[in-house]
């Protein structure tokens, strides 16, 4: 054998093992990907039975109330209002538009409230007015929160999971089904929750001093 007749050969040989290399590297790519693939859908999985584990465990919670407006009413694809709710909306006190962030049971920023779709965080348009606070977000469900239910309102910087800037989530604490639950909302203009958390405070104490007053 002539010595190009070997340098060939070996040439031929070192082509072949690049080759084979290639396609073993390409394998395992693959099999990272699929590997990878499957344990995201896992823990997609996982993530979606944890959450409706939850809204079972909270199917004792009422029905969210809800009142006529342009989004709540039959007419506009929404639920009809529970008994004794308003049938007027009455003049707006502050109006506001942002994203809802979602509920938890309150002083307990973790402790997600799923059921009747509270949990979905979605945008959001916030009406208060002396009869209460009503909630439409577009793609997720409406809910009216009656003056007698809010308890309290407050700056905090995170709810459900969501963390913001210091005082970037408008908090209101309101009660239904016997429960105090907390809802964080967050402006688009976040220099407005200031103005609401006065408002929903001073509605609050008024309601607690007229009940204070009825009992006497």
């Amino acid at each position: 054998m002539t010595p190009n007749t070997v340098n060939t050969h070996s040439t031929y040989l070192i082509t072949a093992e690049q080759k084979s290399a290639e396609v073993t590297d390409w394998a395992a790519r693959i099999g990272w990907v699929v590997g990878l693939l499957l344990f995201i859908a896992l823990v997609y999985w996982l993530m979606r039975q944890g959450w409706k584990w939850r809204g079972t465990l909270q199917g004792d919670l009422p029905e969210l109330p809800a009142r006529p407006s342009p989004a709540t009413t039959l007419d506009g694809g929404g639920k009809p209002p529970l008994p004794g709710m308003p049938s007027g909306r009455g003049p707006a006190r502050l109006e506001l538009s942002g994203r809802y962030h979602g509920s938890t049971t309150a002083g307990q920023w973790l402790d997600r409230i799923v059921a009747h779709g509270l949990g979905t965080r979605s945008r959001v348009e916030l009406t208060l007015t002396d009869e209460g606070l009503d909630v439409v977000r577009p793609g997720a469900q409406d809910f009216f929160i009656p003056a007698g239910a809010l308890r309290g309102a407050r700056l905090d910087k995170g709810i459900a999971g969501k963390v913001l800037a210091e005082g970037g989530l408008l908090i209101v604490t309101w009660e239904h089904g016997g429960r105090q639950l907390d809802s964080g909302f967050r402006s688009d203009r976040a220099a407005e929750h200031a103005a609401w958390v006065e408002a929903i405070n001073s509605m609050t104490a008024n309601t607690s001093t007229t009940s204070t007053e009825g009992a006497r």
